[in-house]
């Protein structure tokens, strides 16, 4: 199985190419955008050495159908995905927020209630919560985003009053936010998972707001398994969970956090293969189905060949 680790094309009437942690986007005529899920895979905001195969193959294909699931609640960017590893779509001017909501006290959030803060984002959490609890609602924690480094949480007050994005802008992207995981939290829970948190990117086109970017995938959402939750949390054990925090766990276990001085341990082939079976069990949990893995061989102009000709029909 040949990895897509980066791509370098060169399409008819490109007009930019930007490298994501684990995107390559391409820019069609200033009108589209044409995203290569790659195999790369970050945590702490570092790009990880090695690619897993089929990851970005799970990544795009999850995002594909929880944006068709969606989009009578917001419009989305999507045009086609003519490619397992591929969505086109069209352009828009992300807002520079990414909507985190969290309905349970976990990850991040977890970590930063452990250290003594009641407050997250300006909003206040009860005492007396244990981690991966639920919360008595879901919070919205939203985050800047970064183009170089680390996001860093922000509140709404902070939000509005550095006009990072209006107001009226803003209570729109909290109404969709809600929504969203309203309906993200009814999917899972029919497949038998609970939609523990996640992340919304939006963005603008011609005045009105645009879902953009993956949504409800493992890598930007964190899920439990339901069955179990409740008789984990009352013993004080860890959660089965569907999200990349295993893969944060491990390299935390390493010595790794991405901070300064810290060296990434090294991934063997035998964990590469561990993660890669974990991302497909992951989509096959999380949408129900059997996951088909694509043409192997010869991925990258698999991946050439498809984009082009979906171009032509643009």
């Amino acid at each position: 199985m040949q990895s897509i680790k980066e791509t370098n094309f060169k399409f008819p009437k490109q007009t930019g190419f930007y490298k994501g942690k684990v995107r390559d986007v391409y820019t069609i005529d200033n009108q589209y955008l044409v995203m290569v899920v790659t195999d790369r895979i970050s945590a702490f905001d570092v790009v990880l050495p090695e690619a897993i195969p089929y990851k970005g193959q799970v990544l795009n294909q999850i995002a594909a159908d929880f944006l068709a699931a969606t989009k009578d609640i917001v419009p989305n960017w999507v045009v086609n995905v003519p490619d397992p590893s591929v969505t086109i779509g069209k352009i828009c001017e992300p807002f520079k927020v990414e909507m985190v909501i969290r309905g349970y006290l976990a990850g991040h959030a977890a970590r930063e209630y452990a250290a003594g803060k009641r407050e997250i984002c300006g909003v206040k959490l009860p005492e007396g919560l244990k981690e991966n609890d639920r919360l008595p609602e879901p919070i919205i924690t939203p985050t800047t985003k970064a183009a170089v480094g680390h996001d860093e949480d922000i509140s709404r007050e902070a939000i509005l009053e550095r006009g990072i994005v209006s107001e009226a802008d803003y209570l729109q992207l909290e109404k969709y936010t809600r929504a969203l995981y309203q309906r993200g939290t009814e999917i899972a829970a029919k497949q038998g998972l609970i939609l523990v948190d996640t992340k919304y990117e939006f963005g603008k086109a011609d005045g009105v707001i645009y879902l953009i970017d993956e949504i409800h995938t493992p890598d930007s959402s964190r899920y439990f398994y339901k069955d179990s939750y409740q008789q984990l949390q009352e013993k004080g054990e860890p959660q089965k969970q569907l999200s990349k925090e295993f893969v944060r766990q491990w390299l935390i276990e390493n010595g790794f956090q991405g901070k300064d001085g810290q060296q990434v341990p090294l991934m063997d082939v035998a964990k590469v293969q561990s993660i890669s079976e974990r991302y497909i069990e992951l989509y096959e949990k999380i949408t129900g189905r059997d996951f088909v893995k694509a043409d192997g061989e010869n991925v990258y102009q698999r991946v050439e060949q498809n984009i082009l000709n979906a171009l032509k029909s643009l």
